[in-house]
């Protein structure tokens, strides 16, 4: 388990509970928020694409990997700070977990 900050950051000041039991709740609120979404998410189609590019969040330069399907639908996304080889990793068993693997695959190696 990652060990926390016992110093409280900026944006936990003036705020009423103890930074590490909100980081806590988070931590436990996303798990329950991803099942709950599960239900409500439109299948995606079984041909996607993968596109990939930099942007800003909050003045820092973070990578986005993004797969879609024919009609334009999200499949899965990843914002990572860095553009490597485990990155990308992570972002391909995320998406083929969730979603299970796209029919279009052969394609992809033919082109690499």
């Amino acid at each position: 388990m990652t060990q926390l900050p016992s110093e409280k950051p900026e944006l936990f000041k003036g705020r009423h509970f103890n930074h590490l039991l909100i980081i806590q709740a988070v931590q436990w609120y996303v798990p329950a928020f991803e099942k709950k979404w599960k239900n409500y998410a439109c299948p995606v189609g079984s041909s996607w694409r993968v596109d990939e590019t930099y942007i800003k969040v909050k003045g820092q330069w973070r990578y986005l990997y993004r797969a879609v399907d024919k009609q334009g639908q999200t499949v899965d996304f990843l914002l990572t700070k860095n553009r490597d080889q485990a990155a990308a990793v992570r972002f391909f068993k995320k998406a083929i977990c969730n979603n299970d693997v796209p029919e279009n695959r052969l394609e992809m190696h033919r082109e690499v």
